[in-house]
């Protein structure tokens, strides 16, 4: 065969330069501190420009909806286009209330944690429309397994707020009695699993319950919860398999706030494809709404909810909001975010929004606003009073010493009861 420098000349052109060295790109932020915020990058959808599908609708025919983003509140609060809920104004206020009480609830715990009166504390500013949205698309008797930013939820299916006060102090009106973190809660009776420190076990946790009350013929489904950063835990694909292989009736949510404890959502892939498109590899439906929105919140979730009920199976819905402070006690933003980022998020505050719209409606006002505001803060400052009457951490009134035999087995255990008699007990 002859020689061709010319074909020797084009493959060369066509091959990378074999001594050039390699290299990584490394995820950064838009903005770091110092720097004025940068939210240039985002994809947002206009206000009611996202279609709605019906609830049969097959995965495959709306991949386009994971790289939306479903919003029904426009820049005046009006509601437009197909995802707009018809509520009632009681029940919007309702909601603003739990809205309300969680961040007044969010802040006096904070508080206390740099007064020295409680170890530790994580705060839910500026989501609080993705516990109290999802809470009311669900029914009470649904499962939700919850992370340790879902405090809303919680409050919203009223649980007593001085039983969580309780835990976060770790005094007597604990009713975990010492054995779980301080945000950390449990409810068997509102139907809340107990949160676990292990990122994203509550994912898997909630598609086999679905799973099981599917297989008991129960009308139940499941909800959880993860953070944008738990998307990369095996723990979110075990659940996304079982999910899409059998159809469980569960609804799987990513809340992505945008930052981890000190690296952005890029590190875990949200740069290269919005959270939401990670289903379309399992042929799950997914949705991409505006977590500020209380309304897109709702409706999306009262799709997936009926869908589930339907026996279409499983949906993943990324809730696309921001984190307004830190991301627990332990925490300093300021180290790796820009001061003003908060306040400049393209999508605003969750709580204004929701008011605006009630104002829109007429059905609300600035004086109104300004009343229950008081109203809330001051209930939270009597239960806090309350609970502080029964100690604060490293000065308080403990759970006795024996409780720690109790609840373990159903069943008495011999090594269990020999250790009590041992302890005294």
């Amino acid at each position: 065969m002859l020689h061709s420098p010319r074909l020797d000349r084009q493959a060369a052109a066509l091959s990378p330069a074999r001594n050039a060295p390699l290299t990584l790109r490394i995820p950064e932020p838009a903005a770091r501190p110092g720097e004025p915020a940068n939210f240039s990058k985002l994809r947002l959808s206009a206000p009611g420009a996202v279609r709605r599908p019906s609830l049969d609708a097959e995965p495959r025919s709306i991949h386009d909806l994971a790289y939306e983003l479903i919003r029904v509140l426009d820049d005046n609060g009006n509601a437009v286009g197909p995802w707009a809920p018809e509520l009632s104004s009681a029940m919007l206020i309702s909601n603003l209330r739990t809205m309300m009480l969680t961040r007044v609830f969010d802040e006096r715990m904070y508080r206390a944690q740099r007064q020295g009166k409680c170890s530790f504390y994580v705060r839910s500013t500026g989501e609080e429309a993705v516990a109290a949205a999802q809470a009311a698309a669900l029914d009470d008797a649904d499962m939700m397994f919850g992370s340790y930013r879902s405090q809303g939820l919680l409050i919203a299916r009223g649980y007593p707020v001085i039983k969580m006060m309780g835990q976060v102090y770790s005094n007597v009106l604990d009713p975990l009695l010492g054995r779980q973190m301080p945000v950390m809660y449990s409810s068997r009776e509102h139907n809340y699993f107990t949160i676990s420190g292990n990122l994203g076990t509550q994912f898997i946790q909630a598609v086999g319950w679905a799973m099981g009350s599917a297989l008991s013929g129960d009308t139940r489904i499941a909800a959880s919860w993860i953070g944008d950063g738990t998307t990369a835990e095996g723990d979110f694909h075990y659940a996304l398999t079982f999910a899409s292989v059998y159809r469980a009736p569960v609804i799987l949510n990513v809340v992505n706030n945008q930052w981890a404890i000190s690296s952005f959502q890029g590190i875990a892939g949200g740069d290269e494809a919005p959270f939401a498109a990670r289903a379309i590899g399992y042929g799950l439906p997914a949705l991409r709404v505006d977590g500020n929105d209380f309304l897109a919140v709702y409706a999306a979730t009262k799709w997936a909810a009926e869908r589930a009920r339907s026996n279409h199976g499983a949906t993943l819905i990324e809730l696309f909001t921001y984190r307004a402070d830190a991301h627990s006690t332990s925490d300093d933003p300021s180290r790796y975010r820009p001061a003003d980022e908060g306040t400049k998020w393209p999508l605003g505050d969750p709580i204004a929004r929701l008011k605006q719209h009630l104002i829109v409606r007429g059905e609300w006002s600035e004086q109104k606003h300004a009343a229950l505001q008081e109203e809330v803060t001051q209930e939270i400052r009597a239960l806090q009073k309350e609970a502080e009457s029964k100690g604060v951490h490293g000065n308080n009134q403990t759970a006795s010493p024996k409780t720690m035999f109790e609840g373990v087995f159903k069943e008495p255990d011999p090594r269990l009861l020999k250790q009590r008699q041992e302890a005294g007990f």
